[in-house]
């Protein structure tokens, strides 16, 4: 059965499913048996990077050993690689080099700039050395087209996106926060290819949901209706980690799964979040962001996303994770949490909802943060 692509930027059309490459780093043996496991069921496109370990080493000799097996998708695979925006231009230089190396590729047919969270990050990319960098490869054939990965706010997406120097992105589209839906519609009609982040993990743990969220869904598991919900909303490609075959069972489900919402998931999905909806009464947040900026540089609707998904689905494992992260990854996620707000009262009049933000905010506080762990010696 011929396999269903989408366009991705300027370059090669993309499987529906990508494979991510940070969950099989045991051995090259265990990456060699998920790459396989991938062509088999027809994805194209792999996405790793320096970051992740023997990532790209394991890959370059996985894909060499398959291609020597004869085990290639028609037109040879797309790997999608990246470099963080930090390097002056000799080191950029050294840095793709070695990742050409590591991948045993002559060129690369998608490098992404590898969070670009910061203002910063995007004024290297556009006009310091990663500008430099970038016309240096695409002038010596090393990369095909660039983009970009990011954790950043919604607001720098979207300068990055109306830069139009980029030809795709990949970013966090979840079916339990729809938020940044738009963004990746701004990149689609322009014509970029747009990858989901960890649409899985990140989107709540879908893959062991809590059994309301499973009630919630009916009768479709919510790992399923997620997918399916982005692929209807013309997203390129969905991100998969595997760490052994089996995990790609549901990727071989919906390789082909290119067609519009039909009653069944539009009524889940609607079920979904009528469900949540009442579960948190008037104190729902819709994400709306008008409460925009905070004096004190609350991530508001972030953080109120968390309580939707604890009273509105019972996921308060995965949001007190979330929750705990903040302040301790860097420019990767948010470094601010509920406490910091001083009830200055800005918010509310901004909000549409009249919702009681500081109050919810506390409460938020409240309900995720982990108690401190008492040291042996204290």
């Amino acid at each position: 059965m011929k396999k269903e692509l989408r366009s991705f930027g300027k370059g090669p059309a993309v499987s529906l499913f990508t494979l991510g490459t940070m969950r099989a780093l045991g051995s090259y043996e265990q990456m060699y048996s998920v790459v396989k496991a991938a062509h088999l069921i027809g994805i194209n496109h792999i996405e790793t990077a320096p970051s992740y370990g023997p990532a790209e080493i394991f890959l370059g000799a996985a894909i060499k050993r398959l291609k020597d097996e004869g085990l290639e998708p028609p037109g040879g695979w797309i790997i999608t690689s990246k470099l963080l925006p930090s390097y002056d231009l000799a080191e950029g230089k050294r840095q793709l080099k070695s990742l050409l190396k590591r991948l045993n590729v002559p060129r690369l047919k998608n490098l992404a700039i590898h969070g670009l969270n910061l203002p910063e990050h995007l004024y290297w990319t556009l006009n310091g050395e990663g500008s430099k960098l970038i016309k240096w490869a695409l002038n010596k054939g090393l990369i095909e087209q660039v983009g970009f990965s990011s954790h950043g706010s919604f607001e720098l997406i979207e300068q990055a996106i109306a830069s139009k120097c980029f030809q795709f992105c990949s970013l966090h589209l979840h079916l339990l926060n729809p938020e940044r839906i738009p963004l990746a519609q701004l990149a689609l009609k322009k014509g970029m290819g747009v990858m989901a982040i960890s649409p899985a993990d990140k989107g709540g743990r879908l893959q062991a949901p809590s059994a309301t969220l499973i009630n919630d869904c009916q009768p479709i598991p919510p790992l399923e209706l997620a997918y399916r919900f982005l692929l209807a909303q013309g997203i390129s490609t969905l991100t998969i980690g595997a760490s052994q075959p089996k995990d790609l069972v549901i990727a071989e489900k919906f390789i082909n799964a290119n067609h519009p919402l039909n009653e069944i998931e539009s009524q889940s999905i609607s079920n979904l979040h009528e469900k949540k909806r009442f579960r948190l009464g008037n104190t729902y947040c819709g994400q709306c962001r008008e409460c925009l900026p905070c004096p004190q540089k609350v991530p508001i609707p972030e953080l109120l996303h968390l309580r939707n998904l604890t009273i509105g689905h019972d996921l308060e494992s995965f949001a007190k994770e979330r929750y705990n992260l903040i302040g301790r990854a860097g420019h990767w996620w948010e470094s601010v949490d509920g406490s910091a707000c001083q009830e200055c009262g800005e918010c509310l009049p901004l909000c549409p909802n009249n919702l009681p933000i500081p109050d919810l905010l506390s409460d938020t506080h409240t309900r995720l943060m982990a108690t401190p762990r008492r040291r042996l010696w204290d």
